[in-house]
């Protein structure tokens, strides 16, 4: 008996596909990975962690700076109009301007600065160039940069927001 059958290519061999499909697979998947970490960025990393340690210490102190003034703040939303009375344990705070920073949770590049000019008796405003919805970080300060008010809200709030120094305690 001799085997004179006829041997396929081996493009139609079943285990040469078999062997093959597993390798390939991998190979693709890798380069399609390179390809995204090469495009894409990551914002919420960070190039000096050390700095960013050592700045810890100076919020710490802007916090208790702000529950010491008994520092709170109320925000109205009118449109793109911000209206903000601010009040400390001394009374009404007059500064000659306040910064509202606002952070998106997970876009940098969404992130808000809004100066208020006072109006007077404790009185600010401040308008948006464009329109903000869902939850924000805050951080409220003044001129001289001494005391901070910070937390988070759902944004615009049809009530407005009620901002206050908390207690180093309650984080």
């Amino acid at each position: 008996m001799t085997d004179q059958a006829p041997v396929a290519p081996w493009y139609r061999q079943p285990w040469f596909w078999f062997l093959t499909i597993f390798p390939l697979a991998a190979i693709i998947w890798c380069i399609f990975m390179i390809i995204v970490a090469i495009n894409t960025r990551d914002p919420m990393v960070t190039d000096d962690y050390s700095k960013e340690g050592r700045s810890i210490n100076m919020d710490i102190a802007r916090d208790e700076r702000a529950t010491a003034l008994g520092m709170v703040a109320e925000l109205d939303f009118e449109g793109r109009d911000l209206y903000m009375s601010l009040e400390s344990n001394e009374g009404v705070a007059d500064f000659p301007y306040l910064v509202l920073n606002l952070y998106h949770p997970t876009l940098s590049e969404n992130d808000r600065t809004i100066q208020f000019q006072a109006t007077g008796n404790g009185h600010y405003s401040g308008k948006m160039l464009e329109d903000i919805d869902g939850r924000w970080y805050y951080d409220l300060r003044g001129p001289s940069n001494e005391w901070r008010l910070k937390g988070e809200a759902w944004l615009p709030a049809e009530n407005g927001l009620k901002i206050q120094a908390k207690d180093a305690s309650q984080g």
